[in-house]
C-alpha cells in the first residue's frame, strides 16, 4: 500500500531546475501578453470567428467516394487535391 505525503511543506524540497538553480514564480507565466482575458485569445464559436473579419463560412466542397448509404457528412473540405 502507498503511503500519503502527510509532511509538512517545509519538509520537502524548494521548487528548482534540473542544475539546483531556484525557481521563482512570475504573476504572467505565460509568454506574450495577458492570456487571463477571453479578448486576448483567437477563439470561434460555431462559425463565428473573431480573426476571420466577415468571411463567409465555407459551405461547398468535394463529395467523397465511398460512403455507401450515408446521408450526411459525404463532404471533404480542405486543401485536398
Amino acid at each position: 500500500m502507498a503511503t500519503k505525503n502527510t509532511k509538512p511543506a517545509s519538509a520537502y524540497a524548494k521548487p528548482h531546475t534540473m542544475t539546483g538553480k531556484a525557481v521563482t514564480v512570475e504573476a504572467n507565466p505565460g509568454k506574450g501578453g495577458n492570456r487571463s482575458k477571453l479578448d486576448a485569445y483567437d477563439v470561434s464559436i460555431g462559425a463565428i470567428s473573431k480573426s476571420a473579419g466577415d468571411e463567409q463560412t465555407k459551405t461547398s466542397g468535394t463529395v467523397t467516394r465511398g460512403n455507401g448509404c450515408a446521408i450526411k457528412g459525404t463532404m471533404a473540405r480542405g486543401p485536398m487535391a
